[in-house]
């Protein structure tokens, strides 16, 4: 059985051979129970949690785990919040192949699945892109939306800004072509952006949706809380709404249930899933005015398959 760190998953990706696998993947029949999160303390102050999520398709299962202790920073520099790990099993005999850094391949499969919701979703002449974000899987994001769209310019938002021109350097040298700039006025950056990406930690909307333009992409990851939310009740009513995983988004995602809660929305109105588009059983973007809402929460699948094409590449 393999054991694949963080390195080498970098070492064996890249986003138009994974984005092309998780359009595969999402188009056949496979297996995605719902994830499992348990609490593992009651605990306002903490929120310590540990995670299982299962998949499977006709070549592998896969489980991943992780363990998220948001307070592991403070309690030392070389402590993480999350750790992750996906055991990858052969789907003919249950024979265990490999167990692989599940870190690394989030960032990686994350990136990739809102890529390919934009795919679907934005506007193919799409040049301007917002990224709002500076942490670990905003660099990513960046990268990723821009390996499927023309994308001439990146805006990178962050309350830090530090950390955001670190984010900034990160991109350039991956992407010199790519004009980045730091963003200086979050309201014009949203008006004049064509596709809008965000992973933040925010519990409350990050700008109006009144900023959003007709023909802007929106895609939204960084929140997996039900009473927590990226963007406000006003975007929700003007735009159309796609989810990765209607079992997950619809049990975490306060950016959909809030607003019905409110009576402003209802989660019947979600237009489908990415499997719907993948499969081409429902229309993605209908016209160039169109408002689109791509919000995500992880899949295990997208876990599964990455950790597979990691495996493909080191076996």
């Amino acid at each position: 059985m393999f054991v694949i760190n963080a390195e080498s998953v970098h070492q064996s990706l890249n986003f138009p051979d994974l984005i092309n696998a998780l359009a595969e993947t999402f188009s056949r029949p496979a297996g995605t129970p719902q994830r499992r999160v348990f609490e593992l303390d009651n605990s306002a102050e903490h929120h310590d949690a540990f995670a299982v999520l299962p998949s499977w398709n006709e070549q592998s299962i896969a489980v991943k785990a992780f363990t998220y202790f948001p307070d592991n920073p403070k309690k030392s520099p070389h402590l993480a919040s999350l750790y992750s790990k996906i055991m990858l099993f052969n789907r003919a005999t249950g024979e265990p192949q490999a167990l692989v850094d599940g870190t690394s391949v989030t960032f990686w499969r994350t990136a990739a699945i809102s890529a390919l919701g934009s795919r679907y979703l934005s506007r193919e002449n799409s040049s301007n892109l917002l990224v709002c974000g500076t942490g670990n899987l905003a660099h990513f994001m960046a990268l990723a939306h821009a390996s499927v769209r023309p994308i001439k310019q990146i805006t990178v938002w962050g309350r830090s800004e530090v950390k955001a021109q670190q984010t900034i350097e990160r991109i350039r040298n991956q992407r010199p072509d790519i004009e980045v700039m730091l963003c200086s006025d979050l309201e014009q950056s949203v008006r004049h952006a064509d596709i809008i990406s965000c992973a933040t930690g925010s519990a409350t909307p990050l700008f109006k949706g009144e900023w959003v333009q007709p023909g802007t992409h929106t895609d939204f990851v960084g929140n997996h809380n039900h009473d927590k939310r990226e963007f406000d009740s006003q975007l929700i009513t003007m735009g159309s709404v796609f989810v990765d995983s209607k079992v997950n988004v619809f049990a975490e995602a306060g950016e959909l249930l809030i607003p019905e809660k409110e009576g402003v929305f209802a989660l019947s109105q979600v237009k489908g899933e990415l499997s719907q588009l993948c499969k081409a059983e429902i229309n993605g973007r209908n016209s160039e005015d169109e408002i689109t809402i791509f919000k995500t929460v992880g899949t295990a699948l997208a876990d599964l398959v990455g950790a597979q094409l990691v495996f493909a590449k080191l076996s």
